[in-house]
């Protein structure tokens, strides 16, 4: 990718986020769906902040590449706040928000151990290993766990067509990063996982923008289409 096309890429995506706030304001949404509406601002934030870093050190300087994988791992613990409150919508009507809550912060305590155990013996920058290590393995969590809240939006025959399209937006952002994640490193030396995060850099804000812009709140969806979307 040329650095034109990277940089106008990057601000459409500041862009896309700061829409997405935007959009879930003017639906009413923003309140409902804080946790989802604060990722999209901090993101907006570290992706302008990033561009910044990368225009006065340049892309190999140290300064850049701690600042992208700090930003990137508390991105990503953002991101999986945003997830255990989707969590949290499916299952209110149960009374099990609280739990989900306790639930969210022990699994991310467990995964920041295991990825401190895995990189402990690192000689130099065990810093820097443990926070690009947390954040691959969010990702992978991520993705198994948005699975398992399709499968209970299902067994929930859950209709709201707003919910429903956050929550299969979310689980093609995580399953693509996932991916990339695998893919660089299975292959490390290829080029073609990077694309991976710039196109969805761009889905999700895409995705969410449209959901909260053109699906009416009240909007729902019939269980039979529910059910037919996943087969």
């Amino acid at each position: 990718m040329s650095r034109t096309l990277e940089f106008a890429v990057w601000f459409l995506t500041a862009l896309l986020q700061i829409g997405v706030v935007v959009c879930a304001i003017r639906a009413k949404s923003f309140l409902q769906f804080f946790p989802l509406n604060f990722y999209m601002l901090v993101a907006s934030l570290f992706t302008i902040v990033r561009f910044m870093v990368l225009v006065k050190f340049g892309l190999a300087s140290s300064q850049y590449f701690y600042f992208y994988y700090y930003s990137d791992a508390l991105l990503t613990i953002c991101l999986f706040f945003a997830l255990m409150a989707l969590f949290a919508h499916v299952f209110h009507e149960m009374g099990a928000e609280t739990y989900i809550r306790i639930g969210a912060i022990l699994v991310l305590g467990l995964i920041s151990a295991v990825s401190y155990f895995v990189v402990r013996q690192a000689q130099d920058q065990m810093l820097t290993h443990f926070v690009a290590k947390l954040s691959q393995n969010l990702y992978f969590i991520g993705a198994v766990i948005t699975y398992v809240l399709w499968a209970a939006v299902r067994k929930m025959h859950e209709t709201r067509t707003q919910l429903i399209q956050l929550v299969l937006s979310l689980g093609v952002y995580f399953s693509a990063y996932a991916a990339s994640w695998a893919l660089a490193v299975i292959y490390p030396e290829s080029s073609m996982w990077k694309f991976g995060p710039y196109i969805m850099s761009l889905w999700l804000p895409l995705a969410w923008g449209y959901t909260f812009l053109k699906i009416p709140e009240g909007a729902r969806l019939a269980t039979a289409r529910v059910t037919a979307a996943a087969r």
